[in-house]
């Protein structure tokens, strides 16, 4: 004899998924006789109830909780994969920051000597400038020496 199938709506358990459990029966359980098999057909079998059939239910119940075990493996290697490409990535990051810290600082030095080069060429223009008016008064001084 079947057990009775579980039709109480205070279950909150949808219509869907009711048929997907009771297929999960269906198919973990093996085929009973003839006989049983009809009357599980009429008991509600095929309006897609679900029995309490305690062989039934473990079955079930080792099927479900094979599936979460699967699933929660496959949600580790997943966070594992996804850790190892986060840790990859801010490892390539840190070295293109690193590399261009370098670039950066390389350039600060090549900037700090153009300025110093800059500084150099001002001082040489000023002593032309000074040059120049020393020329001026040496060439008074000689015209005037001169004349």
């Amino acid at each position: 004899m079947n057990p009775p199938p579980i039709t109480d709506p205070s279950l909150h358990i949808s219509r869907e998924d009711l048929s997907y459990i009771a297929a999960q029966q269906r198919r973990l359980r093996p085929t009973p006789p003839s006989s049983s098999s009809a009357s599980a057909s009429s008991g509600g079998g095929s309006n897609g109830g679900i029995s309490l059939d305690p062989a039934a239910l473990a079955a079930l119940s080792t099927h479900f909780d094979n599936l979460l075990a699967s699933i929660s493996q496959r949600v580790e290697n997943l966070s594992a994969q996804t850790l190892r490409s986060t840790q990859a990535s801010h490892r390539r990051a840190s070295t293109v920051v690193d590399r261009a810290t370098v670039e950066i600082e390389t350039l600060r030095d090549i900037l700090r000597q153009c300025d110093e080069l800059q500084n150099e060429f001002l001082k040489i223009k000023r002593i032309g400038e000074i040059v120049k008016g020393f020329r001026v008064r040496v060439d008074a001084l000689e015209k005037r020496i001169g004349k």
